[in-house]
């Protein structure tokens, strides 16, 4: 039995070794190089949920021995800093370890340590026969230039929000339920130390704003904007005016500056593919789904698609036990379903002071106060934030 992995992303690269442990056939496809994947920029928070999965399969060495903890956030608003100890209140953490940093680990793990096959640089990946027990991928090889196909039992679908697995399937497959915030963030990697111990969430009626550790030299930067907006309209000395503003709170440290060495504008939307799979094709990640990064879930649930589909493939290829396989998609949904949840909430809470709606800017702030004033409230926030009982 061979499974086709396309795409060499966290959720494709954990896919991969799953298998690779399990002594099941595995081919990640990739049309990125080997150098691109591990320095491309992405998220950085990972649930203790996640980190303890992936360290029961022997995936979180290194990520256990250098990442940051984080049990606090801190919200800043009207001029003030409230700090948010959500580890004490659900008993969980944070680990900060930035994703070109987790893609490295895997694919050492798989490729170099566990001598796995994966293909760097393809071109033009195909998809056959996915309604038959006998698919197909096919793709260019980038040294010949000639077309290879590989007959295989299952497709994993884990190329992201373009890529051609997602795209394979039209809406008499699946449906694509799908929110638009009608906003954008500016995302912004600034090489500066972090400012503060934590995260913080700046909500300021110029726009919302946040900081976001990375490493001891890197810092994470969102600024609220236009959708569609030009990053050239954001020179040094605007970008760190701004943060200046939105973040600024009595007693809060002066931020650190620093050269900003990228600068990329995120329309903020969720989409959801329903159902996550369809014959012999399994999606993960976000060709599954997308959560803006309102609250650092995406990389959550693209690991928590790969164990499952892990799992299942396991299963299928030692027992030809099925019955994983065909409860995937609707092992996934619950937890997708609650992160979107929890993500519009969020959204609604970070944003209602920009919205320019006296309305939605008072409900905003109720909400804060109630999950900053209320036991109850901050305890079932605590929870969500930290990805705790998700599933439930």
């Amino acid at each position: 039995m061979t499974v086709v992995v396309v795409g060499a992303g966290p959720a494709g690269l954990t896919l991969a070794n799953i298998l690779r442990a399990a002594s099941v056939d595995c081919v990640v496809l990739e049309t990125e190089s080997r150098e691109f994947i591990e320095q491309r920029p992405r998220a950085g928070f990972l649930e203790e949920w996640a980190v303890r999965a992936l360290e029961r399969r022997g995936l979180a060495g290194r990520l256990l021995e250098h990442a940051q903890v984080h049990t606090e956030c801190e919200f800043r608003s009207a001029g003030q800093r409230h700090r948010f100890r959500y580890g004490e209140l659900s008993g969980h953490r944070h680990f900060v370890y930035p994703q070109p940093l987790l893609v490295t680990d895997l694919v050492r793990a798989y490729a170099d340590v566990a001598d796995g096959d994966i293909r760097f640089g393809v071109r033009d990946v195909a998809l056959h026969d996915i309604d038959t027990d006998r698919p197909a991928v096919s793709y260019t090889d980038p040294g010949t230039g000639e077309r290879v196909r590989i007959d295989c039992a299952a497709v994993a679908g884990c190329d992201g929000a373009r890529g051609v697995t997602r795209a394979h399937l039209g809406a008499e497959q699946v449906t694509v339920a799908r929110r638009d915030y009608g906003i954008g963030w500016l995302a912004l990697l600034a090489e500066a130390p972090p400012s503060s111990d934590c995260v913080v969430f700046g909500l300021h009626p110029r726009g919302f704003a946040a900081h976001m550790a990375r490493s001891p030299q890197i810092t994470r930067y969102y600024l609220e904007c236009p959708p569609g907006d030009d990053p050239g309209n954001w020179p040094h000395d605007r970008v760190w005016s701004e943060l200046h503003a939105r973040l600024a709170a009595d007693g809060a440290p002066p931020l650190t500056e620093g050269p900003i060495v990228e600068r990329r504008v995120l329309d903020m939307h969720n989409y959801v593919v329903e159902p996550m799979s369809h014959g012999r094709l399994y999606l993960a990640g976000d060709a599954a789904h997308l959560t803006a990064p309102i609250a650092a879930k995406g990389m959550n649930l693209a690991l928590h698609d790969a164990f499952l589909l892990g799992d299942a493939l396991v299963a299928y290829a030692a027992d030809g036990d099925e019955s994983g396989l065909r409860g995937y998609s609707a092992a996934c949904l619950p937890r997708v379903w609650q992160y979107q949840e929890f993500s519009q909430w969020f959204a609604d809470v970070l944003h209602g002071a920009s919205s320019g709606d006296p309305f939605e800017a008072g409900t905003a702030d109720a909400r804060l106060r109630r999950l900053l004033g209320s036991p109850t409230g901050a305890a079932a926030f605590a929870e969500l934030y930290i990805g705790k009982n998700a599933d439930t």
